[in-house]
């Protein structure tokens, strides 16, 4: 078994009308063991930029620390927050440079920018970017995550229409992989707000 799927996990982002979702189920085992069902993957860098973080649970908590303190230190320096393309870039220097004993982690980058365009990309384990312009997945449940969201996705989703998609592709897919799981966690980003949801899903 791949060292990137020890904990298990589910991870995807879309992008809607003015706005963007993020989604993460809430499991956290070893192999087919459950340890936790309230694990965070999902994290917080500034009002309108999230990274969630799928992979092994270790480096998840160490990679987190380590962006957020990085952010900080761009806040007090620049006294602004990070555009999402430019901590997409800061993301990828980080796993780039640790790309001899890397960082068992893949991230998905999810923010607004100044103009309200919503901005998605994920990282393989040592930094190469992905773009997209509608979604993207990441963890072991990828592979059905790809499936359900390339036939419940449409363009220019209303917030409420997109947690609705983002919900049902999360939980129709973590019921095909066995190490991911036990409901989820939605936050959905607006101009105005954010909305968080925790979703209840199977739980054997």
């Amino acid at each position: 078994m791949s060292i990137t799927s020890y904990n298990g996990s589910a991870l995807v982002a879309m992008i809607g009308k003015n706005c963007f979702a993020i989604a993460s189920d809430r499991r956290l085992g070893v192999n087919f063991q459950t340890i936790a069902t309230d694990y965070q993957r999902i994290f917080q860098i500034h009002d309108r930029l999230y990274i969630g973080l799928s992979g092994l649970g270790t480096d998840v908590q160490t990679l987190y620390q380590r962006l957020k303190f990085r952010h900080k230190l761009y806040q007090l320096r620049e006294e602004r927050n990070m555009r999402p393309e430019t901590f997409a870039s800061l993301v990828s220097a980080m796993l780039y440079e640790k790309r001899f004993g890397p960082y068992f982690c893949e991230p998905i980058i999810a923010g607004l920018s100044e103009e309200n365009v919503p901005f998605i990309c994920t990282t393989d384990l040592i930094g190469a970017k992905q773009f997209s312009s509608d979604f993207v997945v990441s963890g072991t449940a990828s592979e059905s995550l790809y499936g359900a969201c390339e036939s419940m996705y449409k363009p220019d989703l209303e917030p409420e229409d997109l947690f609705e998609v983002i919900s049902q592709a999360l939980l129709s897919s973590v019921d095909r992989d066995c190490i991911s799981g036990w409901g989820g966690i939605v936050y959905i980003v607006t101009p105005e707000q954010v909305i968080t949801k925790t979703l209840k899903g199977r739980t054997d």
